[in-house]
């Protein structure tokens, strides 16, 4: 069996803390929620973080919000969240067929959205759905001054390379923004 690297823990108590969790500790530091992707490759010492930040408690990442042409989706929204809400199924059906192909239902219950595209792993389904759905990421982070910002990106610029995306060391994606077209259509075929 393959053992991690020693590192540190630390649970985030708001997306704030996060961000100062993340900027104190620098680049060796890795944000976990489901962790599905990030424990497998520290077990395999593809990754060895210093300090693993753990976002779980951030309930104001997991939401779904509906507003006049705009789907929010928090980046801590659990898969099987996300495959559950009839809304976005009617809204955005996409992303419904994106998630019935996504691994299995352990993968599901307990992986998130923002960590499926922050992964930036060339194979997931819901990055390519994103990005067909002409979606945009929001991104908060800290200034070198100390203060706070969000900047958003659309989710064609998200993606830099296999593996790796926009998201600077000290930065968290929040939430996915769609936009709801009306009289639109989708569906995602694997």
């Amino acid at each position: 069996m393959q053992v991690p690297a020693q590192f540190e823990y630390q649970r985030a108590t708001s997306v704030d803390h996060a961000i100062a969790l993340l900027t104190r500790h620098g680049p060796e530091s890795r944000v976990v929620a489901g962790g599905h992707s990030l424990i497998p490759m520290m077990k395999l010492r593809l990754a060895q973080p210093e300090m693993l930040v753990d976002i779980n408690d951030l309930a104001e990442l997991a939401s779904i919000d509906v507003q006049p042409g705009l789907l929010r989706l928090g980046a801590l929204l659990r898969h099987s969240e996300l495959l559950a809400s009839a809304e976005v199924g009617t809204l955005c059906p996409m992303l419904h067929d994106a998630e019935r192909v996504i691994a299995d239902p352990v993968v599901r219950n307990r992986g998130t959205v923002g960590g499926s595209v922050c992964q930036a792993d060339p194979s997931e389904d819901l990055s390519g759905a994103f990005c067909a759905l002409r979606a945009v990421a929001v991104i908060s982070g800290c200034s070198g001054t100390g203060a706070g910002y969000t900047r958003t990106v659309p989710m064609r610029e998200f993606f830099t390379g296999p593996y790796q995306t926009v998201v600077a060391d000290a930065e968290l994606l929040v939430e996915l923004q769609v936009p709801i077209l009306p009289g639109s259509g989708s569906a995602y075929l694997k």
